[in-house]
């Protein structure tokens, strides 16, 4: 989906100030987490954002963990990053670019959790290679896991939770608390809604949601 060009992104981005770290692909270099948190121990990421409502409740349902959002349409971070910003939550920092950088800009094994929240389907068969849960990307995603870390993933489109329930174990990842309706299941009440979910969900489309972690 096409996200319409916004008047004065890159102003809007600076004013988010320290919410967005610096990126520049050409210059990687990784992050010293214990400078960006010095008052945090356990770390979690969620890559592809969006709009920022899932990271935004997560943050505040949990002060005590230092959260990082991806997501590599800058309009759109910005728009995630101005809600935090203007909430005044201190536990979550922004990157705007694409997940196949994040291996060289954070520390080996280093996040609790990876949420793939609504990840693009990627729908023709020539580019599954691009699917956040293609088996390669799933396999750079170990190197980012802390021990006992798991990847949490929900989307409306079925297509693409039966592929990657495929994936998963090619990657070799273990998967539980698998449901075709999260909203009608036992992890219902502790869901937080992404405004693309509030909105697939209100035109009856059921949100499919599963852990993966690795065996030990």
């Amino acid at each position: 989906m096409r996200v319409r060009k916004r008047k004065n992104g890159d102003a809007r981005k600076a004013a988010c100030g320290e919410l967005v770290l610096p990126f520049d692909k050409e210059n990687l270099s990784e992050f010293a987490l214990s400078e960006i948190y010095p008052d945090k121990k356990t770390f979690c990421i969620e890559i592809g954002c969006g709009k920022g409502a899932f990271i935004t409740g997560m943050a505040q349902k949990h002060p005590d963990i230092g959260f990082f959002a991806v997501e590599k349409v800058s309009d759109v971070m910005v728009i995630a990053a101005e809600k935090i910003r203007d909430a005044e939550i201190q536990n979550v920092r922004f990157l705007n670019c694409d997940a196949v950088h994040l291996g060289k800009l954070f520390p080996k094994h280093c996040f609790h959790r990876i949420y793939l929240n609504f990840s693009d389907p990627w729908p023709k068969a020539r580019h599954a290679k691009r699917r956040l849960t293609y088996h390669t990307m799933l396999e750079s995603f170990k190197d980012l896991l802390a021990e006992n870390g798991r990847i949490e993933f929900k989307t409306d489109n079925r297509d693409l939770f039966d592929f990657s329930l495929e994936e998963f174990p090619i990657a070799g990842y273990q998967m539980e608390n698998i449901t075709y309706d999260l909203h009608a299941s036992e992890w219902a009440k502790d869901n937080i809604v992404t405004e693309y979910e509030a909105n697939f969900s209100a035109k009856g489309f059921k949100i499919n949601r599963l852990e993966a972690f690795l065996p030990k």
